[in-house]
């Protein structure tokens, strides 16, 4: 998952992005809305954290402008502000909710996931396309109600095609979303990466979870059924 983070305060924006990283998104950040405009409208984003205070262009000119672009990622608020009328004008601008500073790096992480769902039209933290579960609270994977162990990217990646089981993933969308920008994209590693997913969903080679379509990408084939 790609997230946007525009944050003027230094070191909040540093720690909010560590922490990311650290729990395996990939992240754009700056402290300017200028430029977070830019990079929400230019950008392939599954999500967005938005400062309202910001110095140069506000929180709720940058919603409005990524919502006037067209952009329908889901949409976070940070607030310092306690007022209800802040938060109801950042929801009306186009945001879909909000965090009141200071707040607990592990309630954001929560609220991003459950963004993320909701986008996707998933309703619970488990994904589940049976016999696969993932559950993206707890970032585990069971596979007919057996424990799998995944890395950080065989995650990330089956993560990225569940959320979207059923539809074309191309390997240009699956390498936007799931690298940062100055990492090294080399499909071939992608294919690996798949490659090895697949045996660890299906090592007996009887559910055939992944489909590759020749030309067009990547396709999560087993239906939802959660």
């Amino acid at each position: 998952m790609r997230v946007l983070v525009i944050e003027d305060e230094d070191n909040l924006r540093e720690q909010v992005v560590a922490r990311l990283r650290e729990v395996g998104y990939a992240v754009d950040a700056t402290g300017s809305g200028t430029e977070g405009k830019y990079l929400g409208t230019e950008f392939p984003v599954d999500v967005a954290v938005v400062d309202l205070g910001l110095p140069d262009l506000g929180g709720i000119q940058v919603i409005r402008g990524l919502r006037e672009a067209g952009r329908r990622f889901p949409i976070l608020i940070l607030t310092a502000r306690g007022r209800w009328q802040d938060k109801v004008e950042g929801l009306e601008a186009g945001a879909d909710d909000y965090l009141v500073k200071p707040f607990h790096m592990e309630e954001l992480l929560a609220r991003l996931r459950a963004l993320v769902r909701r986008a996707g039209g998933w309703s619970d933290s488990r994904l589940r396309c049976e016999p696969v579960v993932l559950d993206t609270g707890a970032q585990t994977l069971t596979v007919s109600d057996a424990p799998v162990e995944l890395t950080a990217y065989e995650y990330k990646l089956l993560e990225y095609l569940m959320l979207h089981a059923g539809e074309v993933v191309s390997k240009a969308e699956l390498t936007e979303h799931l690298y940062e920008e100055d990492m090294d994209r080399d499909s071939n590693v992608l294919e690996v990466l798949v490659g090895r997913l697949r045996r660890k969903l299906d090592p007996e080679r009887v559910l055939n979870p992944i489909d590759t379509l020749r030309g067009r990408g990547y396709r999560f084939r087993l239906p939802r059924t959660g």
